[in-house]
């Protein structure tokens, strides 16, 4: 079995309102694993994601490189695990993209020099070399969408969790953003609807409904049982219905 990089084990969390959002999740993530979510609205794989880095905090255990994620430790662990929302505006608020990509590693310490490399490398990363100086509200939709994931990168976190990546795309866009993840040479998680998005990139896949895992496997397998689908609000992806 791959090293460890994540474990969540019997994960439960209910909103202030009531609803059960994880009832009993366990997963295990190896290190270079490509890992996709799925499943119908209000399954449940927003909130997972936002308690890989300690942005909710449930019962259960959540153990990010061995690490078991406390409150003391949410510094270190956040260095360890980057996540890209949903909306790139709430990832990109100041003045210039440049600005944005350096945020995070300016409150490192680190060094202007050093923080200009991992600009540097972070946006050449994405594919966004020049937009240094662009407003990020003066980009288009898919370089608003590279630029967030390069907030990201240039903390340099060993896994890189998305919520919803290609959400509000055009066809192009969503092409060079399923180029760009499949070349990060990097531990992901892809939560999505987007069942050809997570097809492309993540060998394996787990179906989150309610709460639970209901199915963990390779995705071609998973995507190919239109029982396991239909049970759980998905349709199987558009290359494959022809099958």
């Amino acid at each position: 079995m791959a090293e460890a990089l994540i474990d969540v084990h019997d994960l439960r969390y209910v909103y202030p309102d009531g609803t059960t959002a994880l009832d009993g999740v366990s997963l295990h993530v190896g290190a270079g694993e490509s890992v996709g979510l799925v499943g119908p609205n209000g399954a449940g794989k927003s909130t997972l994601i936002l308690h890989l880095n300690g942005f909710l905090h449930g019962e259960g255990l959540v153990r990010i490189h061995g690490r078991e994620l406390t409150r003391h430790a949410l510094r270190e662990v956040r260095r360890m695990v980057g996540v890209v929302f949903q909306d790139p505006d709430d990832q990109l608020f100041m003045p210039t993209v440049f600005d944005d990509v350096a945020f995070g590693p300016l409150n490192l310490g680190l060094s202007e020099e050093e923080v200009r490399g991992r600009v540097a490398a972070a946006l050449a990363a994405v594919g966004c070399s020049g937009l240094e100086g662009k407003a990020p509200h003066h980009i288009s939709a898919g370089q608003k969408r590279a630029a967030a994931i390069a907030t990201v990168l240039a903390m340099r976190p060993d896994i890189l969790v998305m919520d919803e990546p290609s959400s509000n795309l055009d066809p192009r866009s969503r092409r060079k953003l399923i180029a760009l993840l499949g070349g990060l040479p990097i531990t992901k998680i892809v939560a999505s609807h987007d069942l050809d998005l997570i097809l492309d990139l993540c060998p394996r896949c787990v179906v989150l409904d309610a709460g639970r895992v209901v199915a963990d496997g390779p995705t071609e397998e998973l995507f190919a049982d239109d029982e396991l689908l239909l049970a759980h609000g998905l349709e199987r992806p558009l290359s494959r219905q022809a099958r």
